[in-house]
This record gives C-alpha cells, sequence and structure tokens, in this order.
C-alpha cells in the first residue's frame, strides 16, 4: 500500500464501528417503543374492565341508596341504620375511585405504570364496595324472608304457648299435691322454676299479641323481633316446666340416695369405732372421738326429716366426709407411729455406732479436746438415753437422729482440736 494512503484501513474500520453503534442505538430505541405499545395495550384493557366496574359499583351504590329508604319504612330508622353506615363506607370508595378514574381522562399524558396501578385501584375499590354492599343485601333479605314466614309461624307459636300453659297448670297441681307430704324446702326449686315459666308465658302471650296486631293492621310492621322473642321465651318456660315435671322422681331418687348414705354412715361409724379404739397417737383418736360423737345422732330420728329428702340426702352425704376426714388423720397418724417404730432400731445403731466413734476421738485427743466437744458428746448420750426410754415412737426417732448429730459434732471438733494442737 503507498505510504500515503495507511489512513484508509483505520478509515475502515471506525467507520464499520460507527454503523454498528448507530444500529444498535436505532434497534433499542425501536425494541423500546415496541415495549411501551404493549404495555400500553395492557393498560388500556385493565383501563377499560376498571370502567366497566366503576359503573357497576356506582349501580350498586345507588341501588343500596334506595334499599335504605325502604329498610326505614319497613323495619324502622334504627333497623336501617347498620345498611346506611355501609353505604357511606362504600361511598366512600366509590369517591375515590372517581377521583382515580378522572386522573386518567386528564389531557396530560402519564405512563403506561401509572395508568395501570390506578387502574388496578380502581377495580380494587369497586370490589370493596359490591363486596359490603352484598353482605349487607343479604341480610337484609334474610330478614324479610323471616317477615313472610312470620305470618305462618305465630299461629305455630301461639298453639305452643297454649300447650305450655297447661302443662304450667298441672305442674301447679302437682306441687300442690306433693306439698302433702314434702316440706316447702324440698319443692321450693320446683316452685321457683313453675314461677319462672309462668313469668316467660307471660313474655309470649305479650309478644304474640303484639305481632298479631301488627299482622292484622297491614304490611309494613316488622313482627319477626317479636317472633322471635316468643320462642326464645317459649324455649325457656319449657325448660323449667320439665324440672318441675322431674321434681317428683327427683324426690324419690333423693330418699334412695338417702337411705343408702344412711347404711353407708352406719357401716362407716363402725369402722371407725374400731379404729378409734385401737389407735395408739391419742390426738388422732380424740380427733376421731369428735367426729363419731357428731354424726352418729344423724342416723336417729331419719323419719322425722322425710319431708325433705334432698337436705337428707345432702346432710348425710356431708356427714360421711366429714368423719372420712377423721378416719384419714388417724391413719396417717398410725401409719407415721409404724414408719418411726420401723426406723428406730436402725437410728438407735447408727447413734450408738456414732457414739463409739466420738468416744474413740476423745480419747485420741483426749488433752486438747476441749470444752465443746465433750458437751457435744454428753449430749449426745443423754439423747440416746431418751430414744431408748421414750414410749412414743416418733420422739423416740427423734432423739436418736439428734444423738447421732451430737456425735458427729463431737467427733469433728475432737479431730480439730488433735490437728491444731
Amino acid at each position: 500500500m503507498p505510504d500515503g494512503l495507511f489512513w484508509v484501513p483505520s478509515l475502515v474500520v471506525f467507520g464499520g464501528a460507527a454503523i454498528a453503534l448507530v444500529a444498535g442505538v436505532v434497534g433499542f430505541r425501536r425494541l423500546g417503543v415496541r415495549r411501551e405499545a404493549r404495555d400500553v395495550d395492557a393498560a388500556r384493557v385493565l383501563e377499560t374492565g376498571a370502567k366497566a366496574r366503576l359503573v357497576r359499583a356506582d349501580e350498586a351504590v345507588r341501588d343500596a341508596q334506595q334499599e335504605v329508604r325502604f329498610a326505614e319504612a319497613q323495619f324502622g330508622v334504627e333497623a336501617a341504620r347498620e345498611l346506611a353506615a355501609t353505604v357511606d363506607l362504600a361511598r366512600g370508595w366509590l369517591r375515590e375511585a372517581f377521583l382515580l378514574q378522572q386522573r386518567l381522562d386528564d389531557a396530560e399524558p402519564h405512563t403506561a405504570a401509572e395508568r395501570r396501578s390506578w387502574s388496578s385501584r380502581i377495580a380494587s375499590l369497586c370490589d370493596s364496595v359490591e363486596r359490603v354492599l352484598a353482605d349487607a343485601g343479604s341480610g337484609l333479605a334474610g330478614r324479610r324472608a323471616a317477615e313472610r314466614g312470620a305470618a305462618a309461624d305465630a299461629p305455630a307459636l301461639r298453639e305452643r304457648a297454649e300447650r305450655l300453659a297447661r302443662r304450667r297448670a298441672d305442674g301447679a297441681a302437682a306441687l300442690e299435691r306433693l306439698g302433702t307430704r314434702f316440706s316447702a324446702a324440698a319443692l321450693a326449686g320446683a316452685h321457683g322454676a313453675l314461677t319462672r315459666a309462668e313469668r316467660d308465658l307471660d313474655r309470649v302471650d305479650s309478644a304474640l299479641d303484639d305481632a298479631e296486631a301488627r299482622l292484622g293492621g297491614g304490611a309494613g310492621r316488622p313482627v319477626a323481633d317479636l317472633l322471635d322473642r316468643a320462642t326464645h321465651a317459649l324455649d325457656r318456660a319449657e325448660g323449667e316446666l320439665a324440672g318441675v315435671e322431674r321434681v317428683e322422681l327427683d324426690l324419690a331418687q333423693a330418699a334412695a340416695d338417702a337411705t343408702t348414705e344412711a347404711a353407708a354412715l352406719d357401716a362407716d361409724l363402725i369402722t371407725a369405732r374400731r379404729e378409734r379404739d385401737a389407735a395408739t397417737d391419742h390426738d388422732a383418736a380424740s380427733v376421731l372421738s369428735v367426729a363419731i360423737g357428731e354424726v352418729s345422732p344423724l342416723l336417729v330420728g331419719r323419719e322425722d326429716r322425710a319431708a325433705d329428702p334432698f337436705a337428707e340426702r345432702d346432710r348425710l352425704r356431708a356427714a360421711r366426709d366429714r368423719l372420712e376426714v377423721a378416719r384419714s388423720g388417724t391413719r396417717r397418724a398410725e401409719q407415721r407411729l409404724d414408719g418411726a417404730r420401723g426406723a428406730l432400731p436402725g437410728a438407735i445403731a447408727i447413734a450408738e455406732s456414732q457414739i463409739a466413734v466420738a468416744h474413740s476421738a476423745m480419747e485420741r485427743a483426749r488433752a486438747f479436746a476441749g470444752a465443746d466437744a465433750r458437751t457435744r458428746l454428753a449430749e449426745a448420750e443423754r439423747q440416746l438415753g431418751i430414744a431408748r426410754r421414750e414410749a412414743d415412737p416418733v420422739a423416740a426417732l427423734d432423739a436418736a437422729r439428734r444423738a447421732a448429730s451430737r456425735a458427729r459434732d463431737a467427733e469433728a471438733l475432737a479431730h480439730h482440736a488433735a490437728l491444731h494442737r
């Protein structure tokens, strides 16, 4: 290549690089334009769906506002207050959705990301509006369905109330008959249940009278709440009357239970007296003797207390419980004494051995053992003597253990004196 053309290869290389750079920039721009176009198309789809939802939500709010007026007319202002509060909440969400839609409709251009975000928020708000209004509407529909069935329910409730009134009268007659055999205290619970049933039946009559007056006065006055109140009162009255009707059987069962408890108490007293006589613990035997004296009179004159089987049964059960507590104390005391008797020989042997060891230590440190060691050893021997003479095995066991403890102290003091002479 001539010397004057050395620059031609460089020109070719740089020119090719420039062309490639320009082509790359153009390609990226075209790719960004296509991506932006796709995003714009997707945003338009979201916007179209959001507008449709916005229309449906607005219609739902308008319909709900009308339902509030209908509910006020049918059930009263108080009953429609919850629906009105729900409508106010939905209107607040709807206002926010309209504000976002207004931004989308502005002439000022926005990015596709912003438009997607606003459209998604509009759709979410509209979904919330429709959901809460649908829930409120379903509750109102259920109440209207109850009102439609009220005309058919009222006669059945009245018939049920009349049946319960007859049962109440029969219950009152039964209690009057039972009153010749049983005390007022025994029948107090049944009389209370009868009184409560009567009050509930009065409430039923009042609620049904109001409901029938409303049904006879034409549409527009709710009665479902009155019928619900009557139903609950009927349920309570029926439960109370069942208890009244069961009282004669309950009295018979209580009398049988009292007889069983009396027989069991008699057997317990025989065993308790035997345990008291065999007890070696004086205090426990005294407590058991007092308990026997307190409960024994309950087996005398039981026929005079037959007028209140409930109280007699409970009295005998409580007496058996008191006697069992005293017997348990005696058994624990005897077990404690038996345990002490069993442990005493071993404890005395240990004390004797320990005293012997202490004597040996004292002999080795005789010239150096002080008054403390000698005092401990003397006390150990005194306690051992108490353990051998004591009649109470518990006290004897305690003394033997003290003897061993004092002997160990004496041995330790003697060793200490020998080490430091």
